[in-house]
């Protein structure tokens, strides 16, 4: 049973914490107040791009803020634990202990079980990962400033005003648009997708959990299947925001590689493909016996040999007699 000191253990748990509470911080300042500011994009009169009807507003949606929001963070919490106590189970019901996680002793009183460990790791980790792609999706949005394809219907533009007689006249400035203001700066924020970037990301993360986690036998078609499934449900919140009017495909799909790039990043370089650490012992044990002298074994005579040196020897003797 490893021994780590309780200090270690506490400052490791404060640092982490602390870069935690930082990401859920920039997120909250990215999605609900003006500290940064969105930038202004022009556009050209009577544009075709953005002159697609208004759809509603978001909760009107066939895929609301509200339903995806509670699948992603709620799915995958679930899913992750019980496939942690299975996994667990299998192993104490099996006596696998190689593969198995140590139980860590802090300090004199503290023992943290390894389903424990597991599951907090991974599901902490997930957290992260969606706070960092909101983050990422926000920043987007606030610097490219890219229109929805119905801005137009929103932004209400008096062309006579602006003296729109062709349709190259690039029009710029705020001062432009006579609509909702609210209105029009959620109009001003699709690039990336934001909803196409969290259904992705929690997609991939569960996808690459399952694969790598679940080896039980039996699963060989049940895996594919729900993994599948999972990617299915995120292209299909993709292409309800293009049918929608709410975003363009350019929107969609960097928001599908933001998120996707997230999660591959985090389960291969953080987690380590949710595998567990490997126990010391067997380190050691494998450094011994690279370090073991090699030494001379004598040579042992096949019978072959003993029936063809013994051939040899009835030989010579005729020949001399």
């Amino acid at each position: 049973m490893p021994l780590l000191p309780a200090a270690l253990i506490s400052s490791m748990l404060y640092f982490q914490m602390v870069i935690m509470a930082g990401t859920v911080m920039l997120a909250y300042y990215f999605e609900y107040t003006d500290t940064f500011t969105v930038n202004v994009q022009g556009f050209f009169c009577h544009d075709s791009a953005y002159r697609k009807p208004y759809p509603g507003p978001e909760d009107s949606s066939a895929v609301p803020p509200v339903l995806l929001y509670s699948l992603a963070a709620g799915v995958p919490v679930l899913v992750i634990i019980v496939g942690e106590t299975a996994v667990f189970c299998l192993q104490l019901a099996t006596r696998d202990f190689e593969n198995q996680e140590k139980t860590i002793l802090t300090g004199d009183c503290c023992y943290i079980n390894p389903l424990v460990r597991r599951t907090v790791r991974f599901l902490g980790i997930y957290a992260f990962g969606l706070f960092a792609t909101d983050i990422f999706v926000n920043a987007g949005q606030v610097v490219t400033g890219n229109l929805a394809p119905h801005f137009l219907a929103l932004c209400k533009p008096n062309y006579t005003a602006l003296g729109c007689q062709q349709y190259t006249q690039f029009i710029s400035g705020e001062e432009a648009c006579t609509g909702n203001p609210d209105l029009i700066m959620r109009a001003r924020k699709t690039f990336p997708s934001k909803e196409a970037a969290l259904s992705v990301y929690a997609a991939m993360y569960l996808t690459m959990y399952i694969t790598s986690t679940i080896k039980a036998k039996g699963t060989r078609l049940a895996k594919p299947v729900l993994c599948l499934g999972l990617m299915c449900l995120a292209f299909l919140t993709g292409l309800n925001r293009v049918a929608e009017y709410r975003n363009h495909w350019s929107d969609v799909i960097a928001g599908f590689l933001v998120g996707i790039s997230i999660a591959v990043f985090l389960v291969v370089c953080v987690v380590n493909n949710f595998k567990g650490r490997q126990p010391e012992n067997g380190h050691i044990h494998r450094d011994n016996v690279a370090r073991m002298p090699m030494t001379n074994i004598p040579r042992v005579e096949s019978p072959l040999e003993k029936v063809t040196s013994l051939q040899n020897h009835i030989t010579a003797f005729a020949e001399v007699t």
